[in-house]
């Protein structure tokens, strides 16, 4: 792998995103093009309600396919991590679905010359 940075975005819905939350939040993203190399960028969203926090990741990929993960509960960091680890396993899934997808479509027959 290339070594490829992946565009991540951060926005605090009704709470002030702290340089902490920010830095966490691109570390476990940067992590992402490990399980699908095919990524155009990543947006984490966080929002605050009463005593609840909620965070939503959207992930846009090739072929203008975006994947959503979200959670919600009262730790800003646990968030992060859950929906990290719900999108790595949607952008594996996604991987092995194309894969998949392109071998069903080659032919077991080879061609007579």
């Amino acid at each position: 792998m290339g070594g490829k940075s992946v565009e991540i975005r951060v926005t605090g819905r009704h709470v002030e995103v702290t340089d902490d939350v920010r830095t966490y939040i691109e570390e476990k993203g940067s992590r992402l093009p490990r399980f699908y190399d095919r990524i155009h960028d990543v947006e984490v969203i966080l929002d605050h309600e009463s005593e609840q926090f909620t965070a939503e990741m959207i992930v846009r990929t090739d072929r203008r396919h975006t994947l959503v993960a979200s959670e919600t509960g009262p730790d800003t960091f646990a968030l992060i991590d859950l929906i990290v680890d719900k999108m790595e396993r949607q952008l594996t899934r996604h991987k092995e679905k194309n894969r998949n997808h392109r071998q069903e479509g080659k032919s077991d027959v080879t061609p007579e010359a």
